[in-house]
């Protein structure tokens, strides 16, 4: 490890002591101005806490084209008690960084250290630079969305938000966060004989909306909406909470309904679900996800339950909208066209809590999915809001940008990396928006798990990407 990529990995050290879920990110861009301000570099912060920090070419470069390096400086942030507050924890282990109990970061932690270390380097050759940090963008991409045409002069951008070694990533899938919310009002706990009862879901893998949709992954929606129905189909019952899924872009990896019944065979029926879940969860999902598992246990008497018309229409909604991969190209084999994730489910004081996360390479399929979610919803009493759409990006891969990135690899590394499109949505779209004629090559270390618990990065692939990194701003130069 060279002495300069040591000094990235303490960068990234330093931003993970920072906590940066989506839409609290203030911290982090204080401490993008205030490293720009040590150094003595320019920088502008627009109001959605977008940072942007200029360096002046290597001596003797001042002609060139102006380059862009883009992260964003939020993360999702699983199994944390508190993220507002607590710092993550990582170690190393076989080659691999990890977190204890959390996510890790990396997603774009450590692309954004990358970036930083550079603008910290005196000896890397490059021509005009441009360092932009964007916000929210793993819910909502509010800040891309809303940045100023003149806040980038650079029209060639090297994204280092990417999470597939051997790749170029060239194209992203279009996406559309939904929050729907159906109308629930809260009514005291009948009282008399009943067992109360929780049903967790707990153990699964989880992981990213996009780059995960296909891997066979068990959403804890699926088997929390079917235990729910086993139930109901047989008994009446009432539902205290629900609580389901970590973060609108994640696969659910866990969920928690409490419900009580009336005391007798019912109550016999509901504790005898865990063993049948558990049987269906090992047949269905045992090579793709073969810890998650159904525990059903007694608990406290809760003091309101959610009213039976809330419900079923959740109920309803759930049955009639897509979950996981609605279509596969016809165009790029093997690749999601077109999926949809139910991320959230909550219930909240006066209403029951569903966000849904759409993705598709073609805009139009993309609108008419999430058009028919919200209809969905509509027609149960419920009201949908867009919360983000992002327009689909591809590249021309013949470019002699994508082409001269392409040929680093080859040279640094001795292989030529593949250029495909990426069923996760990037920022680029909003990028080839606002800054017409801008061109963008997306490349990132090893990232395995990302937004989940089990978040790694393979260390000498970060070493690799510096390496091509430094080689490719040079040759730019």
């Amino acid at each position: 490890m060279t002495p300069t990529t040591e000094r990235m990995f303490q960068i990234f050290k330093e931003l993970n002591q920072i906590p940066r879920p989506s839409h609290h990110e203030e911290r982090v861009a204080d401490y993008l101005c205030q490293f720009a301000e040590r150094l003595g570099l320019p920088y502008k912060r627009d109001k959605e806490n977008c940072v942007v920090i200029s360096k002046p070419a290597t001596p003797g470069h001042e002609g060139a084209e102006p380059i862009v390096l883009l992260n964003h400086m939020d993360m999702v942030c699983v199994g944390m008690a508190d993220p507002l507050n607590d710092p993550i924890q990582a170690y190393i282990e076989d080659g691999w960084m990890k977190a204890r109990g959390t996510s890790l970061g990396a997603d774009n932690g450590i692309g954004l250290s990358m970036a930083l270390a550079v603008l910290e380097n005196k000896d890397i050759v490059h021509g005009p630079m441009e360092v932009i940090t964007t916000t929210n963008e793993e819910d909502g991409m509010s800040g891309a969305s809303q940045l100023s045409s003149d806040f980038l002069r650079g029209r060639k951008v090297i994204n280092l938000d990417s999470e597939d070694y051997d790749t170029i990533t060239t194209g992203a899938a279009g996406a559309c966060l939904q929050f729907h919310r159906i109308p629930a009002g809260r009514t005291p706990a009948p009282g008399g004989k009943r067992r109360w009862y929780s049903i967790r879901f707990e153990g699964g893998l989880g992981g990213h909306s996009g780059v995960d949709i296909n891997k066979g992954r068990c959403s804890a929606v699926v088997p929390a909406w079917a235990v729910l129905a086993a139930i109901y189909n047989e008994y009446d019952f009432d539902v205290a909470s629900i609580n389901i899924g970590e973060a609108n872009a994640s696969i659910a990896s866990s969920a928690e309904i409490v419900l009580t019944i009336p005391s007798g065979e019912g109550s016999e029926f509901v504790k005898k679900q865990e063993d049948m879940m558990n049987q269906w969860l090992h047949e269905e999902y045992g090579d793709a996800d073969p810890n998650i598992r159904c525990v059903i246990s007694k608990c406290e008497r809760q003091e309101t339950i959610i009213s039976r018309e809330a419900f079923e229409a959740l109920m309803r909604c759930l049955e009639q909208i897509p979950q996981g991969v609605v279509k596969m190209s016809d165009t790029m084999p093997g690749t999601v066209e077109t999926s949809n994730n139910v991320g959230r489910i909550v219930t909240e004081q006066d209403n029951i809590f569903v966000s849904t996360h759409t993705r598709s390479f073609i805009d139009s399929e993309m609108e008419a999915l999430s058009n028919d979610i919200a209809s969905v919803f509509a027609e149960n009493g419920g009201h949908s809001e867009t919360v983000m759409s992002a327009p689909a990006w591809q590249e021309d891969q013949q470019s002699p940008f994508l082409q001269l990135t392409s040929n680093t690899f080859q040279d640094v590394l001795g292989w030529r990396p593949r250029m495909v499109a990426m069923h996760f949505v990037l920022e680029a779209g909003f990028f080839v928006r606002h800054y017409p004629g801008i061109q963008m090559a997306s490349i990132g270390p090893r990232i395995v798990e990302p937004h989940s618990t089990s978040e790694r990065v393979e260390l000498s692939t970060i070493n690799d990407i510096w390496r091509v990194l430094i080689e490719l701003l040079k040759r730019m130069a």
